[in-house]
């Protein structure tokens, strides 16, 4: 990890927002974020996006882009030739749709004429060449006059093709360059209870990397919150009205060890979904245990 990566990944921690959280609020794929934090940017698809995606990802946390750029200078590549490349295609557009809107001003008048001289033409030929002949030269002329017809035609339907072919790139070249592209689709989490034991039970979380323990009290209850090694990150009582609520994330945790003196009037939420007892709720005492089960393990 470089250390504009750990950086980052230091901010967005202190925000208490994962990789996921960032990608929906940047609209940057999850797999070029953790490039980011790991100074991988082969994946990404080129220094232009590099240094873009790194300007999303520090407005984000609320860092300043600027001075993100110059501490990191060194570790931040270069984007000079692709933005001279980017800024020649630009030009060369507009000079090309330019030139194409002149041509179009000019090509009617240009058909016009050429029009006008094939039936000056037509006509000629039939005087000077066919004076004797009228049935035959009556049926030539009918023939050049559906050729040039066609020729009409079809010269119409290639400037309309051309017409619709400039303003679909004129539409492309104003869309955004940010990554649209819609995340794959995740499996649903799981909350499953998976073994109790007189007034213990134990659950399953899969199918995500947020872990967010929240316990809501209904009325007066105590309950702490600790994980595998006998951590405690709360401790106490939660009243309604007063100090109803109690949220912790535990995300980079693999076990949530949770008491509840009075199961009946807590409520207890994993990533806003709620926990159903296994064991009947008027049971006061409980300890629930959760198991945070993540797709690498």
């Amino acid at each position: 990890m470089t250390e504009l990566g750990n950086r980052l990944k230091e901010a967005r921690l202190a925000k208490n927002l994962s990789l996921d959280d960032l990608q929906t609020i940047t609209k940057i794929q999850k797999r070029y974020l953790v490039g980011i934090e790991e100074g991988n940017y082969a994946s990404m698809p080129g220094n232009f996006y590099v240094r873009a995606f790194i300007k999303q990802y520090a407005e984000a946390l609320n860092l300043n882009p600027d001075e993100i750029f110059e501490t990191y200078k060194n570790e931040i590549p270069a984007s000079h030739n692709d933005e001279l490349h980017h800024l020649s295609r630009v030009k060369t557009h507009k000079a090309i749709s330019k030139g194409d809107s002149k041509v179009f001003d000019v090509l009617p008048k240009v058909l016009i004429g050429v029009f006008v001289i094939g039936i000056a033409s037509v006509l000629y030929y039939f005087i000077a060449n066919h004076a004797g002949d009228n049935n035959n030269e009556t049926v030539s002329n009918d023939r050049e006059q559906v050729k040039i017809e066609k020729s009409t035609e079809l010269e119409k339907v290639k400037a309309n093709e051309v017409a619709k072919e400039d303003e679909t790139k004129k539409e492309e070249e104003a869309k955004p360059n940010t990554e649209t592209t819609p995340p794959a689709d995740t499996p649903k989490q799981e909350l499953t209870a998976v073994q109790s034991q007189g007034n213990t039970t134990t659950y399953d979380l899969k199918n995500t990397d947020k872990f967010v323990v929240k316990l809501v009290s209904k009325g007066q209850t105590w309950v702490s919150i600790k994980n595998g090694k006998q951590k405690t990150f709360f401790q106490g009582t939660l009243r309604k009205g007063v100090t109803e609520s109690q949220t912790q994330d535990l995300s980079a945790e693999n076990m949530a060890v949770i008491r509840v003196g009075n199961a009946a009037d807590t409520d207890i939420y994993i990533n806003d979904q709620k926990l159903e007892y296994a064991i009947p709720a008027t049971a006061n005492v409980q300890n629930i245990k959760i198991q945070h089960v993540l797709e690498n393990q």
